[in-house]
């Protein structure tokens, strides 16, 4: 029994020593790739949400107790932030320079879709010391990488085609995503869409990346628990010609704020390219302006710049009342736009320092401070509701590609039911930017090398 089992579950190797999986023994493996990514997310996560506690609580009081008097009534974050630096520099000369997203978007196109799980290490050990000293780029590209790298690794080790290992590869990344975001469609589409600027090419995978991401959510869920959604309205908006409107406009926006983020973005990157291979150096420096940054902003503004800005998604929502009784809905909305701008400046000081982590929930957390902004300066006119999401959605869009899978995440980050207006903002800023591309990996999908006897798809039993 057990034999016929094994048979049936690995097959046999054919002439040019690649198996040809069926359909349901890909499913299968793809529940395990599940079962593996909810329990690295989860392992992930604890690990993190721990070494930033450690770093900005207990680290945080033993390092200002041995500052002067007069830098602890400052509050000298950027000491923090710089020792920071100093400890990413550290990590990448132990474990070596990781890639980041770009280099994923590549393999997948260009590398039969195989993650090199070599650059597992340098990359968890560089992201967890980037996000635990307030670098402004979150989890999810080291999540995608690493589980990624894993899913695309069982299947070197399973012998399978190129066509297949990329297959694989879609169900680590995808199980990396809906774990973190909590949307399993969602974040199996946002896997098989960012590697092109069209949409979505790889259509084989959808089934295999979604039963990984369902198992992938399902197990981190059960590890870690659920704690609602993550962005809570108190006034849920209602569909509208009147809203549909607005979200086409605040696409507009979108297009425009995302158009100014990609400049600071290069702008940096050409910047940092001064340093040379003073990785040391440029960390430290890409440290100390992460922190310098956030001393910008008001003391007491309820906001602040130094994380990836998943968890101050619902402080954006809930501040819009304190930000308008103490300074002003025209002070205000100009406060929110410069934290907006000092945000975009921190993930370029953040990725082209060393630091690692990913743009996603940093795009988020811009477009969720430019649509508090459009609502705040319009008098609630604009529902906030409308112009917070709307402007997620459209910030995303525009850098990452990804349409329809930032629409079903932000659906379920944050359970409002208004799908036409999150994909109105996203298509009109999609189709305003389809010239504007960060990801420079971005491509259509090549023809695949298909050897001899491959199957391009799995066969049906």
């Amino acid at each position: 029994m057990l034999k016929k089992l094994r048979g049936w579950l690995f097959t046999e190797l054919n002439s040019n020593n690649f198996r040809r999986f069926h359909f349901k023994q890909t499913i299968i493996w793809s529940i395990v790739i599940g079962l593996l990514g909810g329990i690295v997310v989860s392992a992930y996560l604890y690990i993190m949400n721990g070494l930033v506690h450690a770093v900005w609580h207990s680290g945080k009081h033993a390092i200002y107790a041995l500052l002067p008097t007069y830098l602890q009534k400052i509050n000298p974050v950027w000491i923090i932030t710089l020792i920071g630096g100093f400890i990413v520099g550290i990590t990448i000369k132990i474990f070596g320079k990781c890639g980041e997203i770009s280099a994923v978007v590549n393999n997948i196109n260009m590398e039969k879709g195989r993650i090199d799980i070599r650059q597992t290490p340098a990359m968890t050990a560089t992201s967890l010391m980037s996000i635990a000293f307030g670098g402004s780029a979150g989890p999810e590209a080291p999540l995608v990488q690493i589980v990624g790298s894993f899913a695309s690794s069982l299947g070197d080790k399973l012998k399978l085609s190129s066509n297949q290992v990329r297959t694989f590869t879609f169900c680590g990344m995808g199980a990396a995503l809906s774990a973190l975001f909590g949307s399993p469609v969602g974040g199996a589409l946002f896997a098989l869409e960012i590697p092109h600027q069209r949409g979505l090419e790889y259509y084989e995978a959808i089934l295999p990346a979604i039963v990984s991401s369902a198992v992938s959510f399902a197990m981190c869920r059960l590890i870690l628990g659920y704690h609602g959604r993550l962005i809570k309205f108190m006034h849920l908006p209602v569909f509208s010609m009147q809203n549909l409107i607005w979200s086409a406009l605040i696409g507009v926006f979108g297009a425009i704020a995302a158009t100014l983020f990609v400049f600071i973005f290069r702008t940096i990157e050409n910047g940092s390219k001064l340093f040379g291979k003073h990785y040391m150096l440029l960390a430290m420096t890409g440290g100390l302006g992460i922190g310098l940054l956030q001393k910008i902003l008001p003391k007491n503004f309820p906001i602040t710049s130094l994380f990836w800005g998943e968890l101050q998604l619902n402080t954006i929502v809930h501040s819009r009342n304190i930000i308008s009784q103490h300074y002003g809905f025209l002070i205000g909305v100009g406060i929110l736009v410069l934290l907006a701008i000092i945000k975009m400046t921190a993930v370029g000081f953040t990725l082209h320092s060393g630091f690692r982590g990913g743009f996603i929930f940093p795009m988020f957390f811009i477009g969720g401070v430019l649509g508090l902004s459009i609502s705040l300066g319009t008098h609630y006119y604009v529902p906030v509701a409308i112009a917070i999401l709307c402007m997620m959605a459209a910030v995303n869009v525009a850098v990452t590609k990804t349409p329809v899978s930032t629409s079903l995440i932000l659906l379920a980050l944050s359970g409002i039911s208004m799908l036409p207006m999150l994909i109105t903002a996203s298509m009109v800023s999609f189709l305003l930017t389809t010239k504007i591309n960060l990801i420079k990996t971005q491509r259509h999908r090549q023809v695949d090398i298909i050897e001899e006897n491959e199957p391009i798809l799995a066969e049906v039993d």
